[in-house]
């Protein structure tokens, strides 16, 4: 799967989500300091969201300080379902309820463990065939 990675800093969140990424074989995009490129949460969030909707990734993983303003800028993106998710139970339901396609987590609070939890769920889960009235809306 490719998935593009961007966060407005690097850290030792961000190295440790990237190293199970490639672990687990998936083609990684990287976007903003964890590319080693500049770039605040805004324009990262954008350029995630841009490529996810483009089709040019398959998923995107997203991270800044609270995970909030880079949801809020990926979600900008038309396509893009962004979900600022805190734990395993929130990502597997952000898929499974509104087939969210970017997974936002805050640097400031998540661990590398549940970063790991999140990531297993994220991909476990695939979108619920009786909500897509309700994901259909949200391109509305």
């Amino acid at each position: 799967m490719r998935i593009v990675l961007g966060s407005d800093e690097r850290s030792a969140l961000t190295d440790a989500v990237v190293a199970d990424l490639e672990g687990r074989g998936h083609d990684l995009v990287l976007v903003g300091p964890p590319a080693r490129e500049p770039g605040e949460w805004a324009e990262v969030g954008r350029r995630v969201g841009e490529l996810v909707a483009s089709g040019a990734a398959d998923t995107g993983v997203l991270f800044c300080w609270t995970g909030t303003g880079a949801s809020i800028a990926a979600n900008k993106v038309r396509g893009v379902r962004a979900a600022l998710c805190t734990d395993a139970a929130t990502a597997g339901g952000a898929r499974r309820w509104n087939d969210a396609n970017v997974l936002v987590m805050g640097l400031r609070l998540t661990s590398a463990e549940v970063a790991r939890e999140m990531l297993d769920a994220w991909f476990a889960t695939e979108p619920d065939p009786g909500e897509a009235v309700n994901i259909a809306r949200l391109e509305q």
